[in-house]
């Protein structure tokens, strides 16, 4: 699942200490495995070997360069979102022409550079935005490749903020009406139709949604066929990873019997399982598949190390008072989600105390886990919060005037900066 692992007492990533990266770049810092990402892309691929596929990892993941290089060096396409993640995939080496471009609200600029670039499809979200597409494509005389994103009002299970699939959702056209806005495309003669798009949503840890989507619209493309020559379905992605007790892989002599049961309880959808469900009525449907996880290749890939600086006993609780914040990694304020934490240094027994972590950000909401029970810290010592590879950094912010933290990528043995640490010079550089 991961590549971290207690050694000598010691948390590491791969073969390195993750206290050395700490000691040497300072925290908050987020740190990935290089192995585990390309781990997890590999696996996913000789899954779907029965099929015609092609992963586009999704960006909005993690859009650190040195991790899209990574990615495109192995194979992968791209699942973009806005004309900013284009650039960078272009920069870090990978293609436009294996570029898929979703979004509900792409901006001319935006779609001019996409065509100018040649992505290999836009993932059209309505009526309006294809017929937008038609007249930048006519302007510039060009044809614009497209496939409608079909919403299949299919519950996906998961938290509201990233449920897709749903008729209630922005994203998509309903599937009751997606076969005449087929036949508007067809007509604009500055459009090519190269095929079908969907996705329910994100985190999802059960195989029952993507089977009840495929089977929603398999009818919908066996229809579409006979009258456009579609070159593939895209899928989505969609697929959770561990977050409660991923640590599970490591040595872990001061869990209780809780944390092991919890353990065997919270493991998500595998590779194996997803494929199992999707690749028999995709192969029947017979077109070229794409996919676009994010989550799955790069959650558990990435850890925020963050130090103790204080520690405060309140009448009702103790706080850990940590140097990372809600704006470091804002997925618990604002998806009440779940990270595991960890110490970096291996805690010697089986003592617990129930604790708050959290940030020095002003706002009650700058927590990281509440009446959590964990190993007694001190001031100084370094945490971990585990599975904060994907939607970490790429939703972190200044607020509280607060610089960005670095990132370091591990490949086996050997540690790099892959982004330096903001300076406070840095927060007002661009500012008029």
């Amino acid at each position: 699942m991961h590549s971290f692992h207690y050694r000598e007492g010691e948390l590491y990533c791969e073969e390195v200490a993750l206290r050395r990266a700490a000691d040497e770049f300072g925290t908050p810092l987020y740190v990935y495995s290089a192995g585990t990402i390309l781990d997890h892309y590999r696996r996913l691929d000789a899954a779907l070997v029965p099929l015609d596929h092609l992963i586009c990892y999704a960006v909005k993941a993690n859009s650190n360069g040195a991790i899209l290089k990574l990615l495109a060096d192995a194979g992968a396409g791209f699942d973009i979102v806005s004309g900013g993640e284009l650039f960078r995939v272009l920069k870090a080496g990978g293609t436009a022409a294996k570029c898929t471009f979703a979004g509900v609200g792409k901006s001319r600029e935006e779609i001019e550079y996409a065509l100018a670039e040649g992505v290999l499809s836009f993932n059209v979200e309505s009526e309006a935005e294809l017929e937008r597409i038609d007249r930048i494509a006519r302007s510039k005389g060009v044809k614009a490749p497209i496939a409608l994103r079909v919403n299949p009002d299919v519950d996906a299970g998961t938290h509201r903020y990233v449920s897709t699939g749903r008729s209630e959702n922005k994203f998509g056209i309903g599937l009751d009406h997606v076969a005449a806005v087929y036949e508007q495309a067809a007509r604009l003669p500055n459009l090519s139709i190269r095929g079908v798009q969907m996705h329910i949503g994100s985190q999802i840890t059960d195989a029952a949604p993507f089977a009840e989507a495929i089977a929603k619209v398999a009818p919908l493309i066996e229809e579409l066929k006979q009258r456009y020559p579609l070159e593939f379905f895209s899928v989505g992605g969609g697929i959770g990873i561990v977050y409660e007790s991923s640590f599970a892989s490591g040595s872990r002599d001061w869990w209780t019997e809780k944390d092991r049961v919890a353990a065997t309880m919270t493991l998500p959808l595998t590779i194996a399982d997803y494929a199992a469900t999707i690749v028999p009525p995709l192969r029947e449907i017979g077109l070229r598949v794409l996919l676009e996880p994010g989550r799955l290749l790069v959650g558990n890939a990435g850890v925020l190390l963050t130090r103790v600086r204080y520690l405060k006993q309140a009448a009702q609780k103790k706080f850990v008072i940590v140097d990372a914040g809600m704006n470091d990694l804002i997925r618990p304020a604002l998806y009440q989600s779940y990270h595991e934490i960890v110490p970096v240094r291996e805690p010697s027994d089986k003592a617990r105390e129930s604790v708050d972590v959290v940030g020095p950000v002003c706002e009650s909401g700058d927590f990281f886990a509440q009446d959590r029970e964990l190993p007694p810290v001190n001031e100084g010592e370094l945490l971990a919060l585990m599975s904060a590879g994907a939607y970490g950094f790429a939703m972190a912010s200044n607020y509280n005037s607060r610089p960005l933290p670095a990132e370091v990528l591990v490949q086996g043995d050997r540690f790099s900066l892959i982004r330096q640490r903001q300076t406070t010079e840095d927060l007002i550089r661009d500012e008029c």
